[in-house]
């Protein structure tokens, strides 16, 4: 019985040592290969993988949070990391940075994929982490690519350790980590937002790739036009693999051609290696409600070109044509008001018309829908006036209606008591009566009109009523009121 204990203690001590070993930084060094076994597996790798940075000189971007001084720097070079959440589109280093911290720790760095992982992987890290806590108090730092991917649940798994220091969580997500990541995981995380890479960042990894004898194209002789580099640059938008695979595509065609002369990389080779320019667009989460919010703004501040490029990338990526319609209507009465009736006339229309018509067509009505708003005069007034009016009817003492504004219309009504004092305002000159439409103790000046557009007009209007309103009290005493 004695010696079954003593097998499978010994047999436990084994598999963790080895399931460590599995999950640990040799996983992604690949150190579980032999030499010439590596070289053969790196080798078939794409280029984008091949030019990972390995270190913090060779990264590129994020100059925000990498660099002298830094925060995330002096982190590394006191080997004193905390929990961590990277966070950013994708293409731009969040992995190769965590690879990058890998080698610098002296934490055992352990690498899972959220959407392959499961709950009984995370307990057999944070198994094999407590044992080798307690055993030579070395730290475990664990890297979830893609934590968004994560249910509650599953993150839910994470946070004692991460709380109790077992753990140092490095998450990776493209996703806003405050709507995707668990609050008590957040705020005992240190967030570091990622940029999309400049222009020159993008050319700096492009030309070391072309530079480099190991990983990259360095031995092969490339005729590289400037204009093609730039081309991918731009046309990247901020991702470098996307950057690095295109200029792959481009050198591997053209070297099957070329045989003993030079590679030719022109701009006519780049445009032809990218095909058609990725637009990066998620219907439901940040980029969808960044640019709603960027197009609404741009229409309140009257910037037509700022109105009509984000409608474009709205429309390019792919949004519902009805949110976008939804947006411009909001806009339209939010916005300008009655300072142009006209914009939400043609909002309404616009909103027909994406139902009816459909793209590509649909894009022209939209266009002139948030045009036309972007160059109306602008008043919120009324929606001030709504937006106060429901909070006092949802904070205030709720207000009877009188009498004699009470619907009139069934038997009965007049032994009641309503309907009775009503004045008809169209029996009277100029259509206008003075008479009480609110109590006197709920009346208040919810709506007032601006000197713009043709809000000027009923402000006009309405300064003439309450003179006729102020000339009725003098003429006869009475306490009938209107609130202009």
């Amino acid at each position: 019985m004695y010696l079954k204990i003593i097998i499978d203690g010994f047999a436990k001590l084994v598999f963790k040592a080895y399931n460590g070993r599995l999950m640990s930084k040799n996983t992604i060094n690949n150190t579980l290969f032999s030499g010439t076994e590596q070289v053969n597996v790196a080798s078939a790798a794409p280029l984008a993988v091949r030019m990972r940075p390995r270190t913090l000189a060779e990264f590129a971007g994020q100059s925000h949070f990498i660099g002298p001084d830094t925060l995330l720097t002096r982190m590394l070079e006191a080997d004193n990391l905390t929990s961590l959440i990277f966070y950013g589109p994708a293409g731009i280093g969040k992995t190769s940075l965590a690879m990058i911290i890998a080698s610098h720790t002296k934490a055992q760095f352990h690498y899972i994929s959220a959407p392959a992982a499961t709950v009984k992987d995370i307990r057999g890290i944070i198994e094999v982490a407590k044992d080798r806590l307690s055993a030579n108090r070395q730290r475990t730092v664990l890297f979830i690519d893609e934590i968004h991917r994560f249910s509650r649940s599953q993150q839910d798994v994470l946070l004692k350790d991460v709380e109790s220091g077992v753990l140092i969580l490095i998450g990776a997500t493209t996703e806003n980590p405050f709507f995707s990541v668990n609050s008590p995981l957040i705020s005992r995380s240190t967030i570091f937002h990622f940029e999309p890479l400049s222009e020159d960042d993008i050319l700096k990894v492009l030309n070391s790739a072309l530079s480099d004898n190991e990983r990259g194209f360095g031995k092969l002789a490339i005729d590289v036009e400037p204009a093609a580099l730039k081309f991918l640059a731009v046309y990247s938008d901020g991702d470098a693999r996307r950057a690095l695979t295109a200029l792959e595509v481009g050198v591997l065609s053209q070297a099957a051609r070329a045989r003993d002369k030079k590679i030719k990389f022109d701009i006519d080779v780049a445009k032809e290696s990218v095909q058609r320019k990725a637009i990066e667009y998620d219907g439901t989460g940040d980029t969808h409600y960044d640019l709603a919010s960027a197009l609404q703004k741009s229409m309140r501040g009257s910037d037509p070109d700022a109105t009509v490029y984000w409608l474009g990338r709205m429309i390019a990526g792919g949004e519902d044509l009805r949110f976008i319609a939804r947006r411009i209507a909001v806009c339209a009465a939010e916005d300008v008001g009655n300072a142009d009736p006209m914009a939400t006339v043609l909002a309404a229309a616009a909103i027909q018309i994406c139902e009816l018509v459909g793209l590509p067509e649909a894009q022209l009505h939209l266009a002139q829908a948030a045009i036309y708003i972007a160059c109306a005069p602008k008043s919120n007034a009324s929606a001030v006036a709504i937006w106060d009016a429901v909070k006092d009817v949802k904070t205030q003492k709720t207000v009877a209606v009188p009498k004699h504004l009470r619907d009139g219309h069934y038997k009965g009504a007049k032994n009641l008591g309503h309907g009775i004092d009503y004045k008809y305002p169209h029996s009277f000159e100029d259509g206008f009566v003075v008479q009480e439409y609110l109590p006197a103790d709920a009346q208040k000046h919810y709506y007032k009109p601006k000197n713009a557009g043709h809000e000027k007009n009923i402000k006009q209007y309405l300064q003439k009523l309450e003179t006729l309103i102020q000339n009725s009290k003098m003429g006869n005493n009475s306490s009938e009121k209107r609130q202009v």
